[in-house]
């Protein structure tokens, strides 16, 4: 597995990095990102082992975003060591298709090579997408270009995939088929995933692992010891729930009442 290397604070980073890149997907240490001089992410660690699923959780502008776009290459303005697998992809809440492209055109864009369109309707063949190969992008439903999009990170065979809240803008019947996708693809592929969130109930439904995020660190960790596939109607899901609920300071009583 490749890797990509974004910033190390020193040569002795570098090497311990790429030590620790053997056992992890991703790894990050001491990493720091500022603006105007508020560190919106602050000195924090960080590893994701290969083929880990892993739920990030926390309030409006605690970093989540922020940590996404660092792994995904998108900003490299740091201060410590970030390794990440050469082989990335990441999916946003707005699917940010090519509206001049047919949808087969968008899951192609940006690959290597000249791909022919067999590759991409391969892609969209598993995300249940393969009747809409040739259709503009305004024709599609919300959870129809949400599965584009995710077409288009799968077709780069990634080792990490990169989820920032893709079913935000998903109405809920919508959104439960899409979460129910995710975790099947994740499951077929066997890729290290990190999903960023604010749902509480979908970190416990798809991850292996949950992180809450605030002031700029990991403030928590949760491991989801739960079989696949996971009821919602059962109490160790519940109780997991209202645990990390409570973390993100949610009232639960309040809630229940």
């Amino acid at each position: 597995m490749a890797t990509d290397v974004h910033r190390p604070v020193s040569p002795q980073a570098t090497q311990a990095g790429q030590a620790a890149q053997t056992a992890q997907a991703v790894h990050v240490a001491g990493l720091t990102r500022s603006f105007d001089g508020r560190a919106v992410i602050d000195r924090l660690h960080l590893d994701v082992r290969p083929g880990e699923f892993v739920a990030l959780l926390g309030r409006s502008g605690c970093g989540k975003s922020t940590l996404l776009r660092i792994l995904a290459g998108l900003d490299r303005d740091i201060e410590g060591t970030v390794l990440v697998p050469r082989r990335k992809a990441v999916a946003f809440q707005a699917p940010r298709l090519m509206p001049w492209k047919k949808v087969w055109r968008n899951v192609l864009l940006g690959l290597p090579g000249k791909p022919g369109r067999a590759v991409a309707e391969q892609a969209l063949k598993e995300v249940g997408l393969d009747h809409r190969t040739d259709a503009w992008p305004k024709t599609l439903s919300g959870g129809e270009a949400q599965r584009a999009s995710l077409a288009r990170a799968l077709v780069r065979e990634p080792d990490l995939l990169l989820l920032d809240e893709p079913f935000g803008a998903l109405d809920a019947l919508t959104r439960i088929k899409a979460q129910r996708l995710v975790g099947e693809l994740w499951q077929r592929r066997g890729c290290a995933v990190l999903l960023v969130t604010h749902d509480v109930e979908e970190a416990v439904l798809l991850a292996d692992r949950v992180l809450v995020m605030d002031d700029g660190v990991i403030a928590h960790e949760r491991r989801i010891d739960l079989d696949r596939p996971r009821d919602i109607t059962d109490p160790r899901f519940a109780e997991l729930r209202a645990g990390l609920l409570e973390r993100l300071g949610v009232d639960t009583a309040a809630e229940a009442a």
